[in-house]
This record gives structure tokens, sequence and C-alpha cells, in this order.
């Protein structure tokens, strides 16, 4: 008699402890639900314990992070501005080549007298009207915006090496460039380009979270026609991120070019795979409607890292590719799957 009372008394303790354990599941998909990203800062922890171990101490050192964060505002940039298109339900597949027609456009400005702030905007300006020729075609005529900026990229590219004559042109030597390349913070940690990256990355984030436009871009990359029938106007949402995409990846290369102090031609290549790969990484989703500019940048970062990690870590780099494309993969069949077991989760609870 004894024994079955301790029996019965054990069955809703496990059942109990059972039901705690699919809470405890639930909640963590929930939580992966809300934020995606977080997934992606789990591993960017994980390979800086990795290579600071395999490096012997000298990933974390202080001349290394500068290096590593020297360089994440140019591909940073481009990431989000990516990320925003693709929440938006569109690619771009020419920011590579604008990254490099941007700061060329604006270098020959320079050496032609041109005020350099005035050159930067005109840049810029150029860059925004890539973005508004990819999105008018797009929509115009309802082609994929995959094709679209695909001949984009060709097109835009071939201008620069076509201005530029082939080599890259002098920048003058009394070019001052400190508002970019200066080295600020405890112990020059980062340069000035760093602190226009935190800038724009707050300010398209709280684009993202704190406006009806962050909530219209949602809307019309995730539900493109109930944002109809609510009124949100589609065509010039994604016109705006298409623009915000290009002048943000022209700004990046304006960036790196101050920072190298020459404008080759062939700078940017393959960079857009790369903005694509860190916003799917970061969480984002390629049907549109989901993601980040946090998961953006952990994206951005995530690259960067294997990128410098393996240099650090003596392994060939030429790995490098192979690990970015593996990441990939392995983030969209991962964000799918757990997609659908939360929507599954949801369903049965």
């Amino acid at each position: 008699m004894a024994d079955r009372s301790a029996r019965r008394d054990l069955r809703p303790a496990g059942a109990n402890a059972e039901r705690m354990g699919e809470g405890a599941v639930k909640n963590l998909f929930r939580i992966y639900m809300e934020k995606p990203e977080l997934a992606g800062v789990a591993l960017l922890i994980a390979l800086a314990v990795v290579f600071e171990m395999r490096s012997g101490g000298a990933f974390l050192s202080g001349d290394n992070l500068r290096g590593i964060l020297g360089l994440l505002p140019e591909v940073g940039l481009v990431s989000i501005g990516v990320t925003i298109l693709m929440i938006g339900g569109e690619f771009d597949l020419s920011v590579g080549s604008t990254f490099a027609l941007t700061p060329m456009a604006t270098s020959l400005l320079i050496i032609a007298g041109v005020p350099a702030f005035l050159a930067i905007l005109l840049g810029l300006a150029i860059a925004a009207a890539i973005g508004f020729a990819n999105g008018f075609i797009t929509l115009t005529f309802g082609i994929p915006s995959f094709i679209t900026t695909l001949g984009m990229l060709f097109i835009v590219r071939s201008l620069t090496v076509v201005i530029s004559g082939g080599f890259p042109p002098l920048l003058p030597d009394d070019l001052n460039t400190s508002a970019f390349t200066q080295f600020v913070g405890p112990g020059g940690l980062f340069r000035a380009s760093f602190i226009w990256f935190v800038a724009i990355a707050l300010a398209a984030s709280a684009m993202l979270s704190l406006s009806n436009l962050g909530n219209w871009i949602r809307a019309t990359g995730g539900h493109l026609e109930a944002a109809g029938a609510m009124g949100v106007p589609a065509r010039r949402v994604k016109l705006f991120c298409f623009m915000l995409c290009s002048t943000m990846a022209g700004f990046g290369g304006v960036i790196q070019v101050f920072r190298l102090h020459s404008p080759l031609p062939s700078i940017g290549d393959g960079l857009e795979l790369q903005a694509v790969a860190a916003a799917v990484i970061g969480g984002t989703a390629l049907t549109g409607g989901v993601g980040t500019v946090l998961g953006a940048i952990v994206g951005a970062l995530l690259i960067r890292v294997i990128d410098n990690g393996l240099v650090m870590s003596q392994v060939d780099a030429n790995w490098f590719k192979f690990a970015v494309g593996g990441l990939t993969i392995f983030a969209v069949v991962s964000n799918a799957w757990l997609r659908r077991t939360a929507r599954r989760l949801r369903v049965e609870a």
C-alpha cells in the first residue's frame, strides 16, 4: 500500500516537470521569434572564445580589435541597407558596384576642385539615383529585383571603370579625412567612421522599431496584400528602401576610400554577397517582413571575425568563403526549421 501511494505521489510531480520542460522550450522559441539575432550573438561569442584560444590570446588584443572594428563600418553599413531592403521583400545585388562608383565619383569631383563635403553629397546623390532606378524598373515592369539589380551590378561596375580610366585617380595629399579616419575612444580603439556607423545604425533601428515607416516596411515585405488593404503605400515604401540601400552602400564606399586614400575601381567586388549573407546570418527572413538592424550588425561582425580569426589562428585564409557559405546555409536552414517549430508550438498552445 505504501509503495502504491508513493507512486501516485510521484506521477503529478513528473507530469509537472514535463509541463515545465515544455514551457521552457516554448519560451525559448518565443524569444527566438522575437529576437532572431540572438542566435548570431551566441555564435559570435563562441567563435571569439575559439579564436582567442587558438591564437594564444592575440585575437582579443587591443591592436587586433582595432583592426576588426576599423573595417566593420564599411561592410556594416552595406549590410544594414541590404537588411532593410530584404525586410521590405526585395534584394539588391548592385550594392558592391555602388560601393565603388560613389567614392570614385566623389574623388573625381574633389580632384576637380569641388569642396569635399559637397562632393560627398553629390556622390551620395548618385548612389540614391541608382537605388531609384533599381526600384523604378522593378516596380514599374513587375520583374524580380534580383534580375534588375543583377543587371545594374554590371552597368555600375562598368561605369566605375570607364570614368576612372582604368586606374585609380590620385586624391590630393592635403585632403583632410580625419572626420572618418582619425582614431578615437579609449586607447584609440575606434576610427571616427565607427561613430558614423553607430549613429546611422541607431537611426535605422529607431526607424524600424518606433516609426510608422518601419511598420510599413515590415508589412510590405511580409504581407503585401494585407498591407495594400490597410492603405500602406507599398510602392513608395519599396522605392524608399531601394534608395536607402544604395545610399548606405555608397557611404560605406566613401569611408573605405578615405581610409585607403585611393579610389580603386575594383573595391566592393563580391560585397553584395557578403551583405546578403550577413543579413541572413543575423536572422533576416528571405521572404521579407522579419529582421533587425542589430541582426545585420551581428552578421557583418561575424563575417569580420571569421575572416580575421582564421588569419590569427594561422588557418589557410582560403577557408574564409567556405566558412561564410556554410554558415549562411546553416542559418537559412535553422531559421526555417525554428520558425516552423515555433508556429507548430503556437498552434498546439
